[in-house]
């Protein structure tokens, strides 16, 4: 098929290529299969442009650094879980830094930047970066605009962040080989307790092990030729402050202050509004403008719980809206039977529940009926996948009416006619029901006793 004659029809139907089969048909009668047109349009590359090569830019002494982050699955205690991982690299001389995070915000990439650069205490004037969202406002490449924010934070450091071209990833190819470093030599044959574990091993990994190991192809060892780096770079200030958010928290009966999912404990008598200021490790709570008490972060991320401060005694009281685990009840009902467990991972799995509530109002219902009952009427929901508590009981219910559970028979002692409260109340005098009585006889006929009769007997 003519080259000029498919360039031709393409740029008339601005690229929509079922257009372009239409067209070839109808007005130049070529019949041709739709994939075969795509597969020739890609060949004479009319419907792919020719990729460019990004820009070659030689090893300089103190020019750039990179920075990026990568997702990874990590076993942590026996568990598989997803981390990002955020790593900082020095160009010339090979040197890198490596942190895991559960979570990655653009307040995390200042705390990292931070804990980095003031490890170093030198920064290099350019970083490359991708095109995240986390540092970059808008545009691509050489027009991407960075976010005010990012780009007066990196002024403090001395440096500049800068956007690779879209789709030259290659433009920062030593932080991409650092990532396949750390799949290929920091994750094998390691074991991780917990993600400060995990941390302190990546530390010792890139600012020990790699700093004295030769790079491969040009020999060059990172410790040596940072020494060297050293002079071409920015130098920092040890007493730069921290990157920080500040959080009004407002403070409950009980003294505590909630902060993403975890309550501390404010010292004092007052129950006023705090400002809590968030730092990458840890927290500072101030009353009136006056720091009172200064936490660390839960080291692994956890939730629910409540901190006071070391050395004084723990607080008397829980926080007002601590919520309530329910662990204990989901044992309880997992220990019923295979059933019963069978049914909670199916619930699980289909998610859209609030998972305590749940747990709790369906270990209420169990403690309604008898444990074959609830046994069957679980079996029955997993079976028709039900999850309504509601549709629950209704299938109790039931059972119940069909006979094939019975309710508990209640236990009677035959020998309340001898207790004493009987024989006391056996010498009382009888009620009188007689009024009760009389309001049960029927009228006798023709007595008129209702309105309409006495009409009729006037008359």
């Amino acid at each position: 098929m003519d080259r000029d004659l498919l360039e031709r029809v393409y740029q008339e139907c601005d690229g929509w290529i079922q257009r372009v089969q239409e067209k070839l048909v109808e007005e130049e009668g070529l019949s041709i299969q739709y994939s075969t047109l795509t597969r020739m349009l890609r060949e004479l590359g009319i419907s792919r442009k020719a990729g460019t090569r990004c820009e070659r830019v030689a090893d300089q002494m103190g020019a750039e650094m990179q920075a990026d982050t990568s997702l990874y699955p990590v076993v942590l205690a026996g568990q598989r879980q997803r981390l990002i991982a955020s790593m900082i690299y020095l160009r010339y001389s090979k040197r890198r830094y490596l942190k895991f995070y559960r979570v990655f915000r653009r307040f995390t990439m200042k705390c990292f930047f931070h804990e980095a650069l003031l490890f170093w205490g030198y920064a290099a004037p350019l970083c490359i970066i991708d095109n995240t969202n986390l540092a970059r406002w808008r545009g691509t490449g050489k027009n991407a605009v960075m976010v005010p924010e990012m780009e007066a934070f990196a002024k403090q450091y001395g440096f500049r962040f800068c956007c690779h071209e879209k789709g030259h990833a290659n433009r920062k190819a030593g932080e991409e080989r650092s990532f396949y470093t750390v799949e290929t030599n920091f994750f094998p044959g390691r074991q991780f307790a917990d993600l400060e574990d995990l941390n302190r091993q990546a530390r010792e990994w890139c600012t020990v092990r790699l700093e004295q190991r030769a790079v491969a192809k040009t020999g060059l060892i990172p410790a040596q030729a940072f020494e060297q780096e050293r002079g071409c770079l920015v130098p920092l200030s040890p007493y730069l402050p921290a990157p920080y958010q500040i959080h009004e928290r407002g403070t409950d009966q009980y003294g505590y202050a909630a902060f993403d999912g975890n309550y501390y404990w404010v010292p004092g008598t007052k129950r006023e509004d705090v400002k809590v200021l968030e730092y990458g490790d840890g927290l500072k709570i101030y009353l009136n403008k006056k720091c009172v008490v200064e936490y660390r972060l839960p080291l692994d991320g956890g939730k629910n719980q409540r901190f006071s401060p070391e050395g004084m005694p723990a607080p008397r009281y829980q926080p007002n809206n601590c919520k309530k685990p329910s662990q204990e009840e989901e044992k309880r009902l997992r220990a019923l039977s295979p059933l019963v467990e069978e049914y909670l991972d199916f619930i699980f799995r289909e998610g859209g529940l609030q998972r305590h509530r749940w747990i709790r109002e369906l270990f209420a219902l169990r403690n309604r009926m008898t444990d074959s009952l609830f046994v069957q009427t679980l079996q029955r929901a997993r079976h028709y996948r039900i999850t309504c508590l509601a549709t629950l009981e209704r299938i109790a219910r039931l059972y119940m009416t069909q006979g094939v559970a019975q309710l508990p028979c209640a236990d009677v002692d035959e020998t309340f006619p001898g207790r004493q409260a009987y024989l006391e109340g056996s010498l009382t005098d009888t009620p009188d029901f007689s009024l009760y009585e009389q309001m049960l006889e029927e009228p006798a006929p023709g007595t008129g006793s209702a309105p309409e009769d006495e009409e009729e007997n006037h008359g």
